[in-house]
């Protein structure tokens, strides 16, 4: 309940002006991919769920559109730090290492889900420049980019946090200024605890004080428009080693906390994937219950997430994500839902469409009412 109550006075903070003025909303709809089954027109298939009358980005009675295009007392609303008031984001990171680009991978996961996503992952490192021009247009969507980067693979955190990469950091801020003023989400060098060592410069006050000189020299060259996520790995393996609580690198430069975790032959459902414990940290509470009593006002991300093949158990994929279907609404503070979708994933397939069962339950969740209320604001 804390968590709940601190979430809903930061997005109360956040969306006022919009929710006391009635703003006008994007006026765009959800746009299926040509050709993409079982879609109507609305971008709600015929007979799903939400009802009568709504469309699946959220317009109409109960939503930010409405036949006038105008926001409602109480309506959904999307506040300055991409929190969406009610429901949450739906997103994919769509056929990872394949080699296809942004935009062909999207549309293709897209047809294969019969939704619009809103959030759409993908990685970069180094002196990469981002956004893409494949994904800007990507994000016209309208869709929100998670872009998630790695500063300097060829630097330690230590030597980031001094400016040795200064110079690529503002070189990728002059490139943002100039090609992408919408918003977006950054996360920064995710899942750092694998890389935490002594006396390297990579330990948990490196990877702090690195975090930290990014953000804040990004900002300071005009790059307001990022939404900043901190990502945790979402197995319990590291939450007992006695550096686990000193990574987060503070309020001030984190918008949303997020974690990656994948089904297993450890995890049989939702409740499981989000609250893996550990018999040698017995007050461990897992993951979610971590962050809502660590970061009460924070929105929650699965930044990814996923389930693998289960030789001799061809069901795992549907009942899977039918429990995620049951459970969803046990999490309130987790606002974002990013699908990690590859056939060569590091531990298996992770495709949602494996079987026609998963692919059907794959889809029945992405429509559920909770993924559909919120409407991405244009790019």
């Amino acid at each position: 309940m804390r968590g709940v109550v601190g979430l809903a006075v930061l997005m109360a903070g956040g969306c006022l002006a919009m929710c006391t003025a009635c703003a006008v909303a994007s006026g765009t709809s959800e746009r299926m991919p040509e050709g993409a089954s079982g879609g109507t027109s609305n971008g709600m298939s015929a007979g799903a769920s939400g009802g009568a009358g709504r469309d699946a980005r959220g317009s109409g009675p109960t939503g930010v559109g409405g036949p006038t295009g105008r926001a409602t007392p109480g309506a959904c609303a999307v506040t300055d730090k991409l929190i969406p008031t009610c429901g949450a984001w739906w997103g994919i990171a769509p056929d990872v290492f394949s080699g296809r680009g942004p935009l062909r991978a999207t549309e293709m996961a897209e047809r294969r889900m019969g939704r619009h996503a809103d959030i759409v992952h993908v990685y970069h490192r180094g002196d990469e420049l981002f956004p893409t021009p494949q994904e800007r247009v990507v994000a016209k969507g309208p869709r929100l980019l998670l872009i998630n980067w790695r500063p300097a693979p060829d630097r330690t955190w230590a030597q980031i946090a001094r400016g040795e990469a200064d110079a690529r950091i503002d070189r990728l801020a002059r490139h943002i200024v100039r090609t992408f003023p919408g918003r977006f989400f950054l996360a920064i060098q995710h899942e750092p605890e694998a890389d935490v060592r002594r006396g390297a410069g990579y330990s948990a006050a490196d990877y702090v004080a690195m975090y930290r000189h990014v953000v804040t020299r990004l900002r300071n060259r005009g790059v307001r428009n990022a939404v900043i996520v901190m990502t945790y790995r979402g197995g319990p393996v590291w939450v007992s080693k006695p550096w686990f609580d000193r990574l987060y690198p503070g309020d001030d430069v984190v918008d949303w906390v997020a974690f990656d975790s994948y089904a297993d032959g450890r995890v049989s459902d939702f409740a499981g994937l989000v609250s893996q414990t550990r018999s040698d940290r017995p007050k461990w509470p897992g993951f979610y219950r971590w962050m809502q009593g660590r970061f009460p006002a924070k929105p929650i991300m699965l930044a990814e997430w996923g389930a693998f093949e289960r030789p001799g158990l061809p069901r795992y994929k549907r009942d899977f994500f039918a429990s995620v279907e049951r459970q969803i609404g046990d999490y309130p503070q987790i606002k974002a839902l990013v699908y990690f979708d590859s056939p060569v994933a590091s531990r298996g397939d992770t495709r949602f469409d494996t079987t026609p069962g998963a692919g059907r339950a794959f889809s029945r969740l992405a429509r559920d009412p909770k993924f559909t209320a919120p409407s991405v604001p244009p790019a």
